[in-house]
């Protein structure tokens, strides 16, 4: 099952595609967006390439759990692409994402091209690690 995920930003949105079989997912370009609203040519060439079956977002939370500013905006945003490109969404924790995603580019990739894609680094980081929670998810249930 071919899975986006999305980093949501109020100038730029993360962007990540990746798929059950390996787990794994892949940094795409960023989208642009003004004041929270993404580029939306950009978001439909993305659906249409990818066509995929279910969307993750990011939720930005607090330290203690509880919802901020972003948070409503990134719920609008999820609710915007179910309405408009009929997929399934599922909001996942994003806490600490960006700063993993900032360590990673100063000892795993070292690769100064790579920053300006931060914020789709950050939606590798999310949707890897709901395909973690998904396979563990299925092992329990399995019992395997």
């Amino acid at each position: 099952m071919t899975i986006l995920a999305f980093d949501f930003g109020i100038k730029k949105i993360g962007v990540a595609i990746g798929q059950t079989i390996t787990n794994t997912a892949t940094i795409l370009n960023p989208i642009q967006a003004k004041n929270g609203v993404p580029e939306r040519n950009s978001l439909k060439k993305i659906f249409k390439e990818w066509n995929p079956k279910y969307v993750i977002i990011g939720l930005p939370l607090n330290l203690n759990g509880k919802k901020q500013k972003i948070t409503y905006k990134t719920i609008k945003f999820a609710k915007y692409i179910r309405e408009n490109f009929l997929v399934n969404i599922e909001l996942h924790d994003e806490r600490f994402t960006t700063v993993e995603a900032k360590l990673q580019l100063i000892h795993k990739y070292k690769k100064k091209s790579l920053i300006k894609k931060i914020d789709s680094l950050s939606a590798v980081i999310i949707l890897e690690s709901w395909l973690c929670k998904l396979t563990v998810k299925n092992k329990l249930k399995y019992g395997f």
